[in-house]
């Protein structure tokens, strides 16, 4: 496995990380039930899975099926303490919360992850409205009380995630507040990261020495089914690809997959292994010879 550190935090982690939105939301791109006991028991199979492989970062949060992708792993991560011969990391996240509110979501979430601490704690976020980040980063707002449990040991980082590029996330990002940042990017969605013109939330990231994370990292399917639309008879498996193009971005700490089955965390570990596998960014985007 490859590993790196991210960004100012210090902990050294795998360069892919195992998403848990897949282990807890009902149908998400596939036929899936997290209270189906063969549902379950492949969820468990594929995070020892990721152990041996030397995954050490699992991600998730209770609004993934109302906590159960948080029992999941909570279940399935029970007593392990390292993987690949480093320290687990586990994230989780809480929405847009009052002080008190962001208090009990973040002891459930331990309760349910059966753990004492959690490594990060991120606000989860969609899209993030310029008054909610006003509320989030007055004196007294939510950012405080992150901190606060962070003083306090429940929480070791806080970080934020976004599916967006605007002016909310620059904001996050330079309040200086903030020790991650978890963006959606991939070789659909590259607005985070446009280097012609050096410009996007990735390089502003990377500038304040936050770790990044990026989600939906083979595209959540979007690709696959442009692919099926315009070529029916296409056979060609492009995930290999698809991942090889975020971990090519040297900005990317952790690129998160969801990963429902043992052979395919197997699969996307060996893909991770292969450096040979790499691009280079600067040369795909240039434009004269």
């Amino acid at each position: 496995m490859e590993y790196t550190l991210l960004g100012r935090t210090g902990a050294t982690v795998s360069r892919i990380g195992y998403g848990g939105a897949a282990a807890g939301l009902k149908n998400y791109l596939h036929a899936f039930d997290p209270q189906n006991p063969d549902d379950r028991r492949g969820i468990l199979e594929s995070v020892e899975a990721a152990l041996d492989e030397g995954i050490n970062y699992f991600d998730t949060a209770p609004g993934y099926g109302s906590g159960q992708s948080e029992e999941l792993l909570g279940e399935a991560l029970a007593g392990v303490t390292e993987a690949g011969g480093h320290p687990l990391f586990v994230s989780t996240k809480a929405g847009y919360h009052s002080r008190s509110e962001l208090r009990a979501s973040v002891e459930a979430s331990l309760k349910r992850l059966r753990r004492k601490h959690l490594d990060l704690l991120q606000i989860h976020g969609d899209t993030i409205r310029p008054e909610q980040v006003d509320d989030i980063l007055r004196e007294g707002g939510m950012a405080d009380e992150m901190n606060r449990l962070k003083e306090e040991g429940l929480v070791r980082h806080i970080g934020f995630t976004s599916e967006d590029n605007n002016e909310a996330v620059y904001r996050f990002i330079r309040s200086g507040r903030f020790d991650t940042a978890q963006l959606c990017y991939n070789f659909i969605f590259q607005h985070p990261y446009e280097p012609s013109r050096s410009f996007g939330t990735l390089l502003e990231a990377e500038r304040a020495g936050l770790g990044i994370l990026t989600m939906r990292t083979p595209t959540s399917g979007t690709f696959q089914r442009w692919i099926q639309m315009v070529n029916p008879a296409n056979t060609f498996d492009y995930t290999p690809a698809l991942i090889q193009f975020v971990l090519s971005n040297p900005l990317v700490d952790v690129a998160l997959m969801g990963m429902r089955d043992a052979e395919i965390v197997r699969q996307n570990a060996a893909i991770c292994r292969d450096a040979a596998g790499r691009i280079s960014l600067d040369e795909l985007h240039r434009r004269y010879v």
